[in-house]
Parts: structure tokens; sequence; C-alpha cells
């Protein structure tokens, strides 16, 4: 199977780098695939379940937070704010940042503290979502 040079670079540590069959990002329009010779694209990547199958058929599954990927010359690049593994999360800390993110939209906050909750929500109830498929 053809491959391409895929590197995830999540903000606090080089997630991948190394030779990838395909990849599979949510976006706001659903799952985005990527194979070798893909067109040039720069899209936006969405909290949600990404899915690489790296060369030699091995998949890995993890929590993404939302990023941009940039695929140019056969060669993806992904920066995420996080990128975390089914093993590498902590449920019962999801579980209390989605409930603490849950009290403040239950307030009366201003705009900007809403929106900022309601993220925190979505990157708590996707890595929730993503260490129970792991079980």
């Amino acid at each position: 199977m053809n491959r391409f040079h895929l590197k995830i670079l999540a903000a606090e540590r080089m997630f991948f780098d190394g030779p990838c069959e395909s990849l599979i990002v949510p976006t706001m329009d659903g799952l985005y695939g990527i194979q070798a010779e893909h067109q040039d694209v720069v899209i936006a990547v969405m909290p949600g379940k990404l899915t690489i199958h790296s060369a030699g058929g091995a998949e890995t599954v993890a929590a993404v937070s939302g990023g941009v990927l940039k695929m140019e010359n056969n060669e993806a690049l992904l920066l995420a704010d996080c990128v975390e593994r089914p093993e590498e999360i902590d449920l019962r800390r999801a579980e209390r940042e989605a409930a603490e993110a849950r009290e403040t939209l239950l307030q009366n906050r201003s705009v900007q503290e809403s929106h900022q909750a309601e993220e925190r929500m979505v990157r708590a109830l996707n890595r929730i979502k993503i260490k129970r498929r792991q079980k």
C-alpha cells in the first residue's frame, strides 16, 4: 500500500512521526480521510476521534482536542492542542472537567466564559468517549 509521512505535534509533545497508510480526522463536516498522494489541503480539525493506520497496518486511536492539518507533497502535519491515546486518559479527571464545565454553563456567565466552558465540555466528553471505547 502507498504511504505518506505523518507528523502529529501536540502542544506538549511529539505524538507521531513516521510512515502512514491512512489518517482519519474529525472535521466540522464529519470525518475526513487522508491517504498517500492526497491533494494538498489545509483542514481545521475538531475535537473527536483520530485514527491512524501506520505502516504495517497497525491502528492507533486517539482523542484529539482540535487543531489544523496540512497535507502537502505527500507529507501531512497535524498541529493539535492535545492528542491522547485511550490508555493515557484519566477518566475521573475528564469526568470532573465535564462536570465543572457543565456547572459553569448553568450559571449566568459572560458569553466568553460560556463559550470557553462549552469548549472544555466538548473536549472532556470526547476524552470520556474515547476512554470508554477502549474497555
